[in-house]
């Protein structure tokens, strides 16, 4: 008799209690192996070792964050099935992560039995949205359209919430592993796109847009 394949769930989250928490709702799915990784150098490892079926990622992780993580490991495999899991509801966030190429985006305030069913509806090969989520996209394209944040990519996107989170450029230069002419001339690309005048003025769009880490 043949065994049937197990479902290899990948979580990507710096809070142990989140990890044990998403363990607890997928032990009683013999059919679901997983695994864990805390960090987005431990992800990208775990990742080529052990090629997940699914991706579970929150975007607010030290270091390099989730929507920098995400581009990463798609690039690495264009076909990796991810969910972004994150505290945050807002469908600028749920709108950037698809486009990066995110499957699924799921509040961690959700029921256990819709992370279930997202993680099964993306192993699919579907795409999931919890259905609150769903219906703010539906309702705010108008919005989402005129957003300031809607002009950048993911580096930009993740240049802009080291600055918001109190790096200066040279750290923001370590944490992506980049050169500091790079981030200085990306900081000088979000400027012209968001029409701020100074690092002050940038810092400011970050925190009305909620892009700092602990906001984020």
């Amino acid at each position: 008799m043949r065994l049937k394949k197990l479902m290899r769930v990948l979580i990507i989250d710096d809070h142990p209690m989140v990890i044990e928490g998403c363990r607890g709702m997928l032990s009683g799915h013999p059919d679901i192996e997983v695994l864990e990784a805390h960090d987005a150098n431990e992800a990208m490892e775990t990742s080529a070792a052990s090629e997940p079926d699914v991706v579970v990622l929150d975007i607010n992780l030290p270091g390099v964050s989730g929507f920098e993580l995400l581009r990463r490991l798609l690039k690495r495999s264009p076909t990796a099935r991810i969910i972004v899991f994150t505290m945050n509801d807002d469908p600028v966030f749920a709108a950037r992560s698809i486009d990066l190429g995110a499957r699924g985006y799921l509040a961690k305030n959700e029921d256990p039995k819709t992370f279930i069913k997202a993680i099964r509806a993306v192993a699919a090969g579907e795409r999931y949205l919890s259905g609150n989520l769903a219906l703010k996209l539906a309702f705010s394209d108008q919005n989402l359209a005129k957003n300031p944040l809607d002009s950048l990519n993911a580096r930009e996107m993740e240049i802009l919430r080291n600055l918001a989170d109190g790096k200066d450029m040279a750290e923001i230069a370590f944490v992506l592993k980049v050169s500091y002419k790079t981030v200085a001339n990306n900081c000088l690309l979000l400027k012209r796109k968001l029409g701020a005048r100074s690092k002050a003025d940038l810092l400011r769009i970050a925190v009305e847009h909620k892009v700092a880490m602990r906001l984020a």
